[in-house]
């Protein structure tokens, strides 16, 4: 026998000694990984996806940094019961007036201006994927997130698909659930119809544009949160929640990211005869 080979045996024999072995390795792979992530993070520090300043240590791995972050202009209250427009609370809401019953309320992190603008364009074409975690992080205490409720990313056509790679909706829904802890369900609520893009279309084509375009699975007696990325004139959103309450959802409100400025003519004119 080799001399050896009896002290090798010995140590195969032994898992105390096999476990500590182990262990050892394992910190001794995490101290270089540590070690060789502060060296990349010296040599190449990270710039921030929007503003390309370098991001600082205590921010870890964040693509878009603290600073653009706090520059994200929140939506201000007060803002209209069910569609979250900011208002005045003595006048009527003009913008949900023609909404389908269904969807019972909605509310919007920032607006969608400067860099919330450009967070959005990069995960929405760009690839920029994890621009959804810190969309997510600005949505955390929207007050449709209460316990007990789902949440539900719009789904997209199947070409939009197939160019974009992924749902930008769904990455969001993701986020925010990894931050909440509510479960996210993308096989309740499919997209039955493609439609053209709304970005041209009136507020009342828009909802033409999209009625009939969903179709709900099981969801009988479920409270459901719709999770998109930008808010324009609620079309999108109102006829994803009308499926879902016509397929037996106990409530259905959505969170959006970004809400673009509408301009309602006929709300203004009611501001400008009361002043």
């Amino acid at each position: 026998m080799w001399p050896f080979a009896e002290p090798l045996a010995g140590i195969r024999a032994c898992p105390e000694q096999r476990e500590g072995a182990g262990s050892a390795l394992h910190s001794g792979f995490r101290f270089l990984a540590g070690y060789l992530a502060d060296v990349e993070r010296w040599l190449l520090p990270p710039a921030c996806l929007l503003c390309r300043e370098p991001i600082p240590e205590r921010e870890d791995d964040a693509l878009i940094c603290g600073l653009c972050r706090v520059r994200w202009r929140p939506v201000p209250h007060p803002v209209c019961e069910r569609c979250g427009q900011p208002t005045l609370r003595d006048l009527e809401c003009r913008l949900c007036q023609a909404w389908p019953a269904g969807l019972a309320r909605v509310r919007s992190a920032v607006w969608l201006d400067r860099s919330a603008r450009d967070a959005v364009h990069r995960l929405k074409y760009e690839g920029w994927s994890r621009a959804a975690e810190a969309m997510a992080e600005a949505m955390r205490a929207l007050e449709p997130l209460t316990p007990g409720v789902s949440l539900i990313p719009v789904p997209l056509g199947a070409r939009r698909l197939r160019v974009r790679g992924y749902n930008q909706s769904e990455r969001i829904a993701a986020a925010l659930g990894a931050g909440t802890g509510l479960p996210v369900r993308t096989d309740l609520l499919r997209r039955v119809r493609e439609t053209p893009t709304q970005t041209a279309l009136t507020p009342e084509a828009r909802h033409a544009n999209v009625a009939g375009a969903f179709r709900a699975g099981a969801v009988t007696g479920l409270r459901l949160v719709l999770v998109d990325d930008v808010f324009t004139t609620g079309a999108t959103l109102a006829a994803a929640g009308a499926a879902l309450m016509v397929a037996g959802a106990a409530r259905v409100e959505a969170v959006t990211f970004a809400r673009a400025v509408v301009e309602l003519p006929l709300a203004a004119e009611s501001l400008e005869s009361r002043v």
